[in-house]
């Protein structure tokens, strides 16, 4: 009698720390808390330790689902919002255009079936070509085809492993285009030497994966608050050129050297796809992958090739480009949005600006609106 009685009362302590703990204060948890308190013996103690349970797994459902609630945003529309691209393109003081581009605001139909966690897909690329422009066209027209055939279909990807997959399918895409364009330079008479930077951005639903090699470059352009006026900028790329200590180990290991800032005193980027002669001096085509979770605050996504930035810096072509877009004098063009006017104007203007800066390099500037 005496063991039943402190099995009771250590039951009864130890429900009393754990109600106060998880905050259990609902009528009919109390209610059946203070039968427990005068049970006398076993067997309605048992019965009300039932009842009790049944209250307390009741209470856990109700409390998980009001957590859901609180975690997860009562509309996640804005991220379904669309995304649209827009291009301008300039040969600036060189003899012909090498640079190359991709607009694909929906991707969606290249992929099918679409993971079942996926909703929507969307492709943007620039390309700057260096030595002919054959490597840069064959990127543009090749590259989204193979991450189209390795993305992951259908039931392939569980919630877990997606991330990782679609980096995979980004790494594998860049070694098959390399791969490809390699093997068909090298059969030509004579080979092609062409080359070609890279930046890439695949949107997700609301997540950006972002692979570039060479010195193109990604930037976001991300407001404060939602009605924020403030912008900042977003870095989403990284350079690789020949000056960087972990690039230039690269090159001196596979024999290649460093002169002038340049491999083998010729070339200005340390990855690119393309460039077979280098190949074998630590050149690499693996591109650095990044991934960026979109913000209601997000504005809009601007990739050019190394021609904008030699003349502008990230946050200056930002900042060159939000007055634009807030134009109120702007007159629209027929059969175009007013939006769609200002980021084609926004386009052309950044990249005019370029050229008038002096910039003797090809010119390509894409931006993408992320419509609110």
């Amino acid at each position: 009698m005496l063991l039943q009685y402190c099995c009771l009362s250590l039951w009864r302590y130890s429900f009393a720390l754990y109600a106060a703990h998880r905050n259990l204060c609902g009528d009919q948890v109390v209610s059946y808390y203070l039968m427990l308190l005068h049970c006398s013996d076993s067997l309605s103690f048992l019965q009300q330790s039932q009842a009790l349970s049944s209250a307390l797994q009741m209470g856990a459902r109700q409390r998980r689902g009001r957590h859901r609630e609180r975690m997860e945003p009562k509309s996640k529309s804005w991220w379904k919002r669309k995304l649209k691209g827009f291009v301008a393109a300039r040969k600036g003081e060189r003899e012909d255009m090498q640079d190359a581009h991709v607009l694909l605001n929906d991707f969606s139909a290249e992929v099918s079936p679409l993971p079942a966690r996926v909703s929507r897909l969307s492709y943007f690329a620039v390309f700057d070509g260096h030595g002919g422009a054959r490597a840069s066209r064959f990127a543009a027209q090749n590259l989204h085809l193979n991450l189209a055939s390795k993305f992951p279909k259908g039931c392939m990807a569980s919630a877990t492993n997606m991330e990782k997959m679609v980096k995979k399918s980004l790494l594998d895409s860049f070694k098959q285009t390399d791969d490809d364009f390699l093997k068909h330079a090298s059969s030509q008479k004579p080979a092609w030497k062409d080359g070609s930077t890279a930046t890439c951005v695949l949107v997700v639903d609301d997540v950006l994966f972002i692979a570039n090699l060479g010195d193109s470059r990604a930037v976001l352009c991300r407001a404060a608050g939602e009605d924020s006026k403030k912008m900042s900028t977003l870095a989403l790329s990284k350079e690789h050129n020949p000056t960087q200590y972990e690039e230039r180990m690269r090159i001196q290991r596979a024999g290649g050297t460093v002169r002038d800032g340049r491999v083998l005193g010729l070339l200005e980027v340390s990855r690119s796809l393309g460039d077979g002669q280098y190949k074998r001096c630590g050149v690499i085509s693996t591109p650095h992958l990044r991934r960026c979770q979109l913000t209601p605050n997000d504005r809009f996504l601007l990739l050019a090739c190394d021609g904008l930035f030699k003349v502008f810096s990230p946050e200056e072509a930002v900042s060159f480009v939000v007055p634009i877009l807030e134009e109120e004098t702007l007159e629209q063009k027929e059969g175009k949005t007013l939006q769609d006017t200002r980021f084609e104007t926004a386009c052309n203007r950044l990249a005019n600006e370029a050229v008038r800066r002096g910039c003797a390099d090809n010119v390509t500037v894409l931006l993408v609106n992320i419509e609110h």
